[in-house]
């Protein structure tokens, strides 16, 4: 008997002692006086099994006979094995005339212990995130690649900057493309008008921090180090609903600043970016909401350390025997000093401004340099000396020389340059010998080698070290063989323009 059902006999019981009325005991069994009637005369008959459902025990009238049941579950381990119950249920209505719900072949199948193949994930419980209290505390950003212009040219990138207690733009810009360079120059203008911000909050773009398939998961990227040089902190969205009012407004800009566009006739980026100068203070006084405390966040922008040295690309080189620095298609020769006349075998770091500007600096202060002259080795062979044209770094997460093969300077692809990036001056490649030594493994190659070796110490397969790095099998069974990171070979025209400038 069920609690319900010894409760009812119990004031039965107590009915029949006559210790209450029968009021009393409708009242406690929640029946009318009449129908208490009705069970006391059942009871006094037939005894305690009136009190359980007379429909107790029986078979439904609808249920499914076991003859159709046990052929549904053996249709469902041989024939129709890995189909999912919904796709079962019309398959066997279809082609074996066995009408069955959905909700009743789950149960049989249960049952028989076959679950569905098709696992959905249990729907988690999600609450609205309460706004930061002051304008600055956090910033969302985010790029939208729209055609903004319609089809009167390609499609292009607009990022955006949204403070999260206002709802405002703090600011935004049109750019060709979502990297690294475009976000240090959205991040340059919002400095120098806002000030400082406490956080930013974007999402796991390359450009914010590397990806597990890049082999560096714990190193920064530039952007990444250049936020934690100005004291804001990174933080990264897992889904696109947790940063949804960047990703609202992308979608509303899609809507309103298109129209605005061709109102304003704009038919370039340039264009686009005037006609969003002017739209911007009139949009954020349609929407905007005021903060819980007036008193902005930013912080200051101090004039020491110089933003030029921290908005760039930094690659740490070391210096030839020569004084010179090797970046890309570029040489720089470090001009001697009254404090250090050679820096020789010196640790120095390469800095590429926004606007493809290098400089050198080493333990914090700048060194004077200009470009080396051109290589014996291109005098020879008849090439001229002409100057190198800057080369703006084109990596989305700032890895600089190991993604030489996007850059196209002077109209010629990087690979079909000198070594990949280590060329003198901008004068193309003489031609490479069927004989050349080694160069040193650079520095992705000793990081993915180090984190390859110390997965093959924790015992883990090729298999498991592809699926947690990303990189190919190949890679990894050549980076376990070897001894020391894998270099690949370098062209003569390298070493040999060294050791001639040398002898020069």
């Amino acid at each position: 008997m069920t609690p319900k059902e010894q409760t009812r006999l119990k004031i039965l019981n107590s009915l029949l002692a006559e210790h209450m009325t029968l009021d009393q005991a409708a009242t406690l069994m929640c029946v009318s006086p009449r129908h208490t009637r009705r069970i006391l005369a059942a009871y006094q008959e037939k005894g305690a099994a009136t009190v359980a459902h007379g429909l107790r025990g029986r078979k439904p009238a609808n249920a499914t006979p076991e003859p159709v049941a046990t052929a549904v579950v053996h249709l469902a381990r041989t024939r129709y094995a890995g189909t999912n119950h919904t796709h079962l249920s019309e398959v066997l209505s279809d082609r074996d005339g066995i009408d069955i719900g959905r909700a009743t072949l789950w149960r049989i199948l249960g049952n028989a212990g076959l679950s569905s193949p098709r696992h959905r994930r249990q729907p988690k419980h999600r609450v609205r995130r309460q706004r930061m209290p002051r304008l600055g505390m956090l910033i969302q950003m985010d790029g939208s690649h729209h055609p903004w212009l319609g089809d009167r040219i390609p499609p292009f990138t607009l990022l955006i900057a949204v403070d999260d207690a206002t709802g405002t733009v703090v600011d935004a810009l049109f750019c060709e493309k979502e990297d690294a360079h475009s976000y240090f120059l959205l991040i340059q203008r919002l400095l120098q008008r806002r000030g400082i911000p406490l956080a930013l909050y974007t999402d796991r773009h390359g450009v914010f921090r590397h990806t597990p398939g890049s082999g560096l998961p714990g190193m920064p990227t530039q952007f990444s180090r250049a936020m934690d040089e100005l004291g804001i902190q990174m933080l990264f969205a897992l889904s696109p609903q947790a940063k949804g009012k960047v990703e609202r407004m992308a979608e509303t800009f899609q809507d309103r600043l298109v129209t605005e566009l061709r109102l304003a006739g704009a038919s370039s980026i340039g264009e686009a970016n005037s006609v969003l100068e002017q739209f911007l203070p009139r949009f954020n006084r349609r929407f905007r909401v005021p903060p819980q405390y007036p008193e902005p966040a930013f912080r200051p922008l101090d004039p020491e350390p110089c933003l030029e040295q921290i908005l760039c690309f930094k690659h740490r080189r070391k210096v030839a025997r020569d004084n010179t620095v090797r970046f890309q298609l570029h040489t720089l020769q470090l001009l001697p000093e009254r404090e250090r006349p050679s820096y020789a075998g010196a640790a120095v770091e390469v800095l590429q401004g926004l606007g493809g500007r290098l400089s050198v600096r080493h333990e914090g202060r700048i060194i004077s340099s200009q470009e080396a002259p051109p290589s014996p080795v291109f005098l020879r062979n008849g090439h001229g000396g002409s100057e190198s044209v800057p080369v703006r770094s084109s990596s989305a997460n700032g890895l600089g020389e190991h993604w030489i093969s996007t850059l196209e300077p002077l109209g010629s692809r990087a690979e079909d340059q000198n070594g990949g990036g280590l060329i003198t001056d901008g004068a193309a490649n003489p031609g490479r010998p069927a004989a050349a030594p080694t160069r040193k493994p650079t520095f992705l190659q000793k990081e993915r080698w180090k984190a390859i070796q110390k997965a093959r110490r924790k015992g883990m397969s090729l298999r498991a070290i592809e699926r947690e790095l990303g990189i190919h099998r190949a890679t990894i069974k050549k980076y376990t063989d070897a001894e020391g990171p894998p270099t690949r070979q370098s062209p003569v025209v390298s070493s040999t323009s060294s050791s001639d400038t040398i002898e020069a």
